[in-house]
């Protein structure tokens, strides 16, 4: 940081303490109506920095206001549209994501303390907040990123701060033709399956884009039909005329008020849906989803954090055993099987690029379930049934 930088970064600092306590100090008054930030910010400018040109004077009050009320540094990484991801690792150690590569920037806070007066204005609007008895946070912000905020003790070197930016307008089936996600026989298998109301599990590492292709899915459901979705953050942006819209809620820090994902879905049951489209199974809800799948609920669909089709099986069918009903593996596994029709498998390749590799049908054998492969990247695609 050059001298001048210094200068102005210890203006700024100045300036903004003076406004801060000038608001205290006019809380504290009785009576009289209670100036505005936006006036008292001008104010204190103009009196503190009346030699500077009104261009500087300007200048200097956009910087107090993004210090107090705005996202101080990360303003200008989240006004970059090329940002996918900015993630902070203590005060001095700002990473954004841009094209599926990380990149750390020169971007960094003053102080830990710094850096949590921005957490708290990020988290205040949302109804959210860390400190010592909730070291943790997680929500989404009104444009729809996920944020996610870790501070001491838990984040051992100072707090730690995640935002997942959200793309207003998703890709759509044919975006993702043209990029190469998906291929054009890969996706008209796809819209058969959709069409025909088989139950399609979506699994993937995280960022491999299953979020991305659920959402260009849902396209091929028909317009008429009542979609209700369940996500933990409402990320899903559904193109269709009638769709209801469900979001969980975590617990208060007093430790009431959540609303679990299950919850949800059971809830989800009673609203007379055509189609269940949980953004992602992560917990008990696994064993719910299993039963609505085997009581005529057909066409759901679904994500899941898996390394493989296989492993994406086998990791429902162990959230489904830790629903506490105490229902035997069998039966998990049988149920399982009426279940889920097809898993569609994504990975993050190198450079960032996301792409399906794998559509597997889900089939009984003796002793438990088999996998046949419809579509491979490595291979011709198979021929499919139904």
């Amino acid at each position: 940081m050059s001298r001048r930088e210094e200068i102005r970064a210890e203006l700024v600092a100045e300036l903004r303490a003076e406004l801060i306590s000038r608001r205290r100090r006019g809380a504290a008054r009785d009576g009289g109506p209670e100036r505005s930030v936006e006036a008292e910010l001008e104010a204190v400018v103009e009196e503190s920095a009346a030699l500077l040109s009104a261009e500087s004077r300007e200048e200097l009050c956009g910087l107090v206001r993004r210090e107090t009320v705005g996202l101080g540094p990360l303003e200008e990484l989240l006004s970059d549209a090329t940002v996918e991801e900015v993630l902070v690792n203590g005060h001095e150690e700002v990473w954004v994501e841009r094209a599926g590569r990380l990149e750390r920037t020169g971007v960094r806070f003053e102080s830990d303390q710094h850096l949590r007066d921005v957490i708290e204005r990020v988290l205040g609007p949302i109804g959210r907040r860390v400190d010592e008895l909730a070291p943790m946070a997680d929500g989404r912000l009104p444009d729809g990123s996920r944020v996610n905020a870790v501070i001491p003790p838990l984040a051992v070197d100072g707090p730690a701060l995640s935002i997942r930016r959200f793309a207003g307008l998703r890709p759509g089936p044919q975006a993702l033709v043209e990029s190469g996600s998906l291929p054009t026989e890969l996706m008209e298998q796809l819209r058969c399956l959709v069409g025909a109301r088989r139950n399609l599990l979506i699994s993937g590492g995280t960022g491999s884009g299953k979020t991305t292709v659920l959402n260009a899915l849902s396209s091929f459901i028909e317009a008429g039909e009542r979609v209700i979705t369940i996500e933990d953050a409402a990320e899903l942006r559904l193109e269709l005329p009638h769709v209801v819209r469900l979001e969980s809620r975590p617990r208060s820090v007093e430790g009431s008020g959540e609303v679990t994902i299950r919850e949800l879905l059971r809830n989800a049951l009673r609203m007379r849906p055509d189609r269940i489209v949980i953004g992602e199974v992560r917990g008990g809800e696994a064993m719910d989803l299993i039963a609505a799948l085997n009581t005529g609920h057909s066409g759901a669909l679904s994500t899941v954090h898996a390394n493989s089709p296989a492993d994406a099986l086998r990791r429902v069918e162990m959230l489904a055993m830790m629903s506490g009903l105490d229902v035997p593996h069998e039966v998990v596994r049988d149920q399982l099987l009426g279940a889920v029709d097809y898993v569609l498998h994504l990975e993050r390749a190198g450079g960032g690029t996301r792409r399906a590799v794998q559509l597997s049908e889900i089939s009984g054998r003796a002793g438990g379930m088999a996998l046949r492969e419809v579509w491979s990247r490595e291979g011709a695609a198979a021929g499919m049934d139904g």
